[in-house]
């Protein structure tokens, strides 16, 4: 899965690749194409090839086949310094022995820009990030969500049109992990600038991205908004890396590509209805996909067309906001329901038999995981 098509594009990767040691490609083939002013993630897990591509967008890997194009210029060539990048790195990469002042002011001295304004730039960037009572302070006198606003306002000093962030949030507790997803959010949304984030925190990507690129093996496997991604997932790679998913093994028994619809015969008998993603004819081994809050229990909550299967329940876990359900479903264990806890909501007891449902159009069939 990948963007070609780069022609209104404000960063381009054109048939990007990088090997670290000659042999073995980390990025394979990448063509992806990022929008003027858009908030992109690229998600994955470690060594997924994430992060080379935004060390290589950054100048500070270089391409091994390929080009980088920003704003239309090949800057495979071009030293980071000169990129006129905003960078935001996890360990916030301040000098501990500056001031707060310093660390903002020490890249726009680099580049040659004159004391008095310096100061207004610094000022104006660290009341961006509510830190401007701040300035004279060492970081090793801030709290490492003060630091991360100080790494991000260094970032934003010199009016970089584009910033890339890699797992900067990383390092934080979730409480003010969340709050300074919001806090990026905002800001991106209010000066316009193009971010490129890294991240291999999936819920970090939905809440925060206009458009997420889930890599795995050096590949991107579907590049989408964040809704898509969740709710049409490409492959079962996506559907298990994004959110909580339930998987039930069978195989193909019917097809009807024109209906967008097939039945799938369950390991244990079971003959179920779901929307052909990743097969191509009947007999396919597949693996059926249901996100645990599409499941119901409640037969006044279901439509005649909904398909409905036996289960029985493993554990109940309360969760404060949801009930999350484990069941033994179709001879397998796992199966998750999760449940709003609202007035007159109850959790079931262990053992019980019941009848769950849910509609056929939220079950995709995908190919077996490898």
């Amino acid at each position: 899965m990948s963007d070609s098509n780069n022609g209104d594009s404000f960063v381009a990767f054109d048939r990007v690749q990088k090997s670290y040691d000659g042999e073995t490609l980390v990025v394979k083939d990448l063509n992806l194409s990022i929008g003027k002013g858009e908030f992109l993630t690229m998600l994955g897990p470690s060594g997924s090839g994430k992060t080379t591509c935004l060390m290589m967008l950054a100048g500070f890997e270089t391409a091994t086949h390929g080009e980088i194009l920003l704003n239309g210029t090949n800057i495979n060539m071009v030293p980071p310094h000169k990129r006129g990048i905003g960078m935001v790195f996890q360990n916030y990469a301040l000098f501990p022995h500056m001031t707060v002042g310093e660390n903002l002011a020490f890249p726009l001295e680099v580049r040659g820009i004159g004391k008095a304004e310096r100061e207004k730039k610094v000022m104006r960037a660290l009341d961006m990030v509510q830190m401007g009572s701040f300035a004279s302070r060492r970081p090793a006198q801030l709290s490492g969500g003060q630091q991360q606003r100080i790494a991000l306002a260094r970032a934003l000093c010199f009016d970089p049109e584009l910033v890339l962030m890699d797992e900067p949030l990383g390092a934080l507790d979730k409480q003010l992990r969340e709050h300074m997803q919001f806090e990026i959010k905002a800001l991106h949304e209010r000066l316009g600038i193009t971010v490129v984030y890294v991240t291999h925190d999936q819920g970090e990507a939905l809440t925060m991205s206009d458009r997420v690129a889930v890599f795995n093996d050096g590949r991107i496997q579907q590049l989408a908004p964040p809704d898509e991604l969740y709710e049409r997932p490409k492959n079962s790679f996506v559907a298990q890396f994004i959110g909580e998913n339930n998987k039930l093994a069978g195989k193909v028994e019917t097809l009807d590509a024109a209906a967008d619809t097939c039945t799938v015969r369950l390991a244990s008998g079971e003959l179920i209805e779901a929307t052909p993603v990743n097969v191509r004819h009947a007999g396919q081994e597949t693996l059926v996909s249901i996100r645990p809050e599409r499941v119901e229990f409640d037969p006044d909550r279901m439509e005649p067309n909904w398909h409905l299967i036996d289960a029985e329940v493993i554990e109940v876990v309360y969760m404060g906001d949801i009930y999350r359900t484990v069941l033994r479903v179709a001879g397998t264990e796992g199966f998750v329901v999760k449940t709003r806890n609202t007035l007159g909501a109850k959790m079931m007891p262990k053992g019980s038999k019941i009848k769950i449902g849910w509609n056929p159009a939220d079950a995709r069939a995908l190919e077996p995981i490898a």
